[in-house]
């Protein structure tokens, strides 16, 4: 850094501001309704004048935290004191036991299908949230082989079926340069499924030591499975609570609106979205400068499932002024469960 060159740093802020930064959040994240000192002194027991409360929210305001809708007397949170709260003042964000025993008891009530879990994920996101929730298909990585079939079919056409870890299934023909009898194409498939079980396709090329024509060919196949468009699985994509969410005030204007819809039905948006590990939740607000489509709402999101497995990413959509303590507790332990279910299908 030069001499001339400067840092702009905001003031670290009081207690007593941060408790008023904290309970204006709180009380307009419930109200959605600008809230003034006089309400705030009568609703919470501060110590303090109406008068010292409002000077406190006149630097606060100052301080980027709030701002002065129109001519109310009241304020509101900007996306930086939402933003504070969140980092600073939030507090315990986790869901009380009863309701991680009721979530947990749902999950295992389904049947033992990705696509249900999915779609329970989403309903309970939004239910729980009142928000609009995403879950996308865990997406695999690296597809593992759990088991191959060669079949043959006639003197010199062959059908494989590969069996992936998570359960996929493909199948393709194969040209014999050579008739092969059944016997021989079952001993191929066995010598492949006791070398590669849980190998993706690549691993097993390697570990394969003196592959014959046909088995070359056999590999070469298997890689074509498990590479470009035949990755598996499909990445699909799970919505619930749209329509909640746009009573909500603040989506009144059609544009708002708009954009939210446009943003929870892009197939890929959540994906572009997260970018945090699994077993961290992720929050975005106002779009963080970054999203235009967002610049009216927040999201809570996480990505769930096995590093270098399969991984897909779930999340609640709507307004800055939400829950987040509950939608941060939610999203977390949803997403701790989806990675449970992931690595039984597609680990254990």
């Amino acid at each position: 850094m030069t001499a001339n060159q400067s840092v702009i740093t905001t003031p670290e802020l009081t207690l007593r501001q941060q408790k008023i930064l904290g309970l204006v959040v709180k009380t307009y994240i419930s109200t959605a309704t600008p809230v003034g000192s006089k309400a705030l002194l009568e609703a919470n027991d501060l110590g303090v004048s109406s008068a010292t409360i409002r000077n406190e929210m006149a630097v606060l305001e100052e301080l980027g935290y709030l701002t002065h809708p129109h001519t109310s007397a009241g304020r509101v949170p900007t996306d930086k004191g939402y933003r504070y709260f969140v980092e600073r003042l939030i507090g315990d964000v986790e869901l009380p036991q009863a309701e991680q025993n009721m979530i947990r008891h749902q999950f295992h009530q389904a049947k033992l299908e990705m696509s249900q879990w999915m779609q329970l994920a989403a309903a309970i996101l939004a239910r729980s949230v009142r928000s609009a929730a995403l879950v996308t298909a865990p997406k695999v990585e690296q597809p593992r082989l759990r088991h191959l079939e060669l079949i043959s079919t006639q003197s010199q056409l062959v059908l494989l079926i590969v069996v992936f870890q998570g359960g996929t299934v493909r199948q393709r023909y194969l040209t014999l340069k050579e008739p092969m009898d059944q016997a021989a194409l079952s001993q191929v498939a066995a010598k492949i499924n006791s070398i590669g079980y849980e190998l993706d396709a690549a691993s097993l090329r390697a570990k394969l030591t003196d592959p014959t024509d046909f088995e070359r060919d056999v590999l070469d196949l298997l890689m074509e499975l498990t590479s470009g468009g035949d990755d598996v699985p499909i990445n699909e994509v799970y919505r619930d609570g749209l329509t909640e969410v746009l009573q909500e005030p603040e989506f009144n204007k059609r544009g708002e609106a708009n954009a939210l819809v446009n943003a929870f039905e892009q197939p890929t948006f959540l994906n572009e979205v997260v970018s945090s590990p699994v077993g961290t939740v992720q929050v975005v607000i106002g779009g963080e400068g970054r999203w235009r489509e967002l610049s009216s709402c927040s999201m809570v999101i996480a990505r769930y499932g096995v590093e270098g497995f399969a991984t897909g990413a779930l999340g609640v959509l709507g307004p800055t002024r939400m829950p987040y303590g509950r939608a941060i507790g939610t999203v977390r332990y949803v997403a701790d469960l989806m990675s449970d279910l992931v690595s039984d299908l597609y680990v254990d």
